[in-house]
């Protein structure tokens, strides 16, 4: 179900034929700028679907906020439920499976579990280059590492610095996770990073990040080429890791509690619009804070201050590149997507990695250490997927929703206001398209390119009422659901068992109707089979 193009595709098409080089532009005055708008997709990792201002949190986000008072906010907007599976539908417009990316990326277990985008895909920066617009990277890469043919300056971006695998650090270049700047090894791992572009400040992903970001746009800026620059952060992913001043703004502010936190959370995504006056939160599987001692509510107090440091930080450097497109002339012809890749991760326990080796006490000795050091830990996390169930790599509401805010200045009809549309990441490649007035190919450089899965949302900025009858999949080791307008069937992997939900009674996922409804769940079943197998997915675990 895809929407019409408008006009200016036709009209983008024939700007890029004449898209040169910023050269060109500059010394043929008969040759008109490119007024597409440019496009700044920025990509959180493992940040829960309330913990940003402006969808009920209670960090310090005034730069995300201020995105959503000047655009629009989904309220069930989805992604695959894990970075790498995300990654790969986000750049594509396919499902993970689709993509060569069903799991991580890791090892090689063939078909739909390749490790890396398959050839029959197509990226978001091969199109939009095609079309004439420079393409830009700074992050976390996270869908191929092995091979340069699976590397970030072989699938369309012009520019990248980052990372081509996994993070795990904020302080440090971890062994085998080299920073690259476009397709050669910038930094090796090493415990003393230098800041290149700002030497005089300590070497902190967030900010070096950025710093590429904005210098990729510097070097764009007197061109007339409309830029794509994918800034994929690797905030507030563990491990906990923050400048000191950010976590000391938070300290003791958590002593309330995670089930308190809840409780005012679900109140303020209320008075918000952001979930329903009538929903509830889903059971707490959290120990009982007052259960706690003195000395151990002040370690976790303290280890969520750092997490929260971290989305402050991540904030604050979205601020700086808003900043720069203003002060170049370029904020308002930018259309700017704001999303995470999965829900909060309840990542090591209840409390955390290394609880509870790991203290204040102790905490220069770990405040650098990176990998698996330090981790907020599940009763967190469960504070930061308010209201929903559960967590990062399951298929249930905390694993797969995730805050969406897009500001287009001129074309949001419902500017400041929610949108309740079901949507997904594979509406980002069609979205992005109709925006830029590219063409998603059938082919791409005598390889058949497989068919988008995604509808474009443009109409939906646009003001377009029509209520799409998604069916939307998920399938991350084993963890499945399927989605058709407000029905939503589930399974936990370790269950093997279905539930099915009614997402318009509530998304809390705490009333299983299976049993009312069971030709329903037989129907959906189905639906879900039939996809499995289009898709290549397989029974969870792969044989090694």
């Amino acid at each position: 179900m895809k929407t019409v193009r408008n006009s200016f595709q036709s009209v983008g098409m024939l700007v890029a034929s004449f898209t040169i080089t910023g050269l060109a532009h500059a010394s043929n005055p008969l040759i008109k700028p490119d007024i597409r708008p440019n496009i700044l997709l920025i990509l959180a990792d493992d940040m829960g679907y309330s913990d940003l201002g402006c969808y009920g949190g209670e960090i310090n986000t005034p730069n995300i906020d201020k995105l959503a008072k000047e655009g629009l906010r989904f309220t069930q907007f989805y992604n695959s439920a894990r970075s790498c599976p995300t990654r790969a539908s986000l750049l594509t417009g396919l499902y993970p499976h689709q993509a060569g990316v069903g799991d991580m990326v890791y090892r090689d277990q063939g078909g739909a579990y390749r490790g890396f985008l398959t050839d029959s895909a197509v990226t978001l920066a091969e199109v939009l280059k095609e079309a004439g617009y420079k393409t830009l990277m700074s992050g976390k890469w996270h869908v191929g590492h092995k091979e340069e043919s699976q590397w970030p300056s072989h699938r369309g971006f012009e520019r990248f610095y980052g990372i081509h695998i996994h993070v795990d650090s904020y302080y440090r270049v971890l062994e085998n996770c080299n920073v690259y700047l476009d397709d050669k090894v910038h930094i090796q791992g090493t415990d003393n990073p230098v800041n290149d572009i700002n030497r005089e400040k300590e070497w902190y992903t967030t900010d070096v990040f950025t710093d590429y970001a904005i210098k990729f746009l510097e070097e764009s800026a007197e061109t007339t080429q409309p830029f794509f620059m994918y800034l994929a952060y690797n905030a507030p992913h563990w491990p906990l890791e923050a400048p000191t001043e950010d976590i000391e703004k938070y300290r003791g502010k958590y002593l309330i509690g995670w089930d308190r936190l809840r409780e005012i959370k679900l109140n303020r995504m209320k008075e918000l619009g952001i979930i329903p006056g009538n929903e509830v939160l889903s059971p707490s599987e959290n120990t009982g804070w007052n259960s706690l001692s003195t000395e151990s509510k002040a370690e976790l107090d303290f280890r969520r201050a750092i997490y929260a440091a971290q989305i402050d930080r991540l904030d604050q450097n979205i601020g700086r590149v808003i900043d720069y497109l203003e002060k170049i002339g370029k904020l308002n012809n930018t259309v700017i997507i704001f999303l995470s890749d999965n829900g909060c991760s309840n990542e090591e326990g209840m409390f955390g990695f290394h609880w509870p080796d790991f203290k204040m006490s102790n905490y220069p000795e770990w405040r650098k250490k990176g990998e698996r050091s330090a981790s907020q830990g599940q009763a967190w996390a469960n504070a930061s997927n308010t209201p929903f169930r559960l967590y990062k790599k399951l298929a249930h509401e905390g694993g797969i929703a995730t805050p969406f805010i897009i500001r287009w200045p001129g074309e949001i009809k419902n500017t400041g206001g929610l949108n309740t549309q079901a949507a997904h990441v594979i509406d980002i490649m069609p979205t992005l398209c109709e925006i830029a007035g590219a063409k998603y190919p059938g082919t791409f450089k005598g390889r058949d390119i497989q068919k988008e899965e995604g509808i474009s949302l443009v109409g939906v900025f646009k003001g377009d009422s029509t209520k799409y009858n998604r069916e939307l999949y998920w399938s991350h080791e084993g963890n499945s659901a399927v989605r058709t307008g407000d029905w939503k069937l589930v399974m936990r992997h370790e269950e093997k068992k279905w539930k099915l939900y009614d997402m318009s009674k509530s998304r809390s996922e705490t009333l299983n109707v299976s049993e009312k409804y069971p030709d329903r769940v037989e129907v959906l079943k189905r639906k879900y089979d039939k996809w499995a197998e289009r898709c290549g997915v397989r029974e969870w675990p792969i044989p090694r």
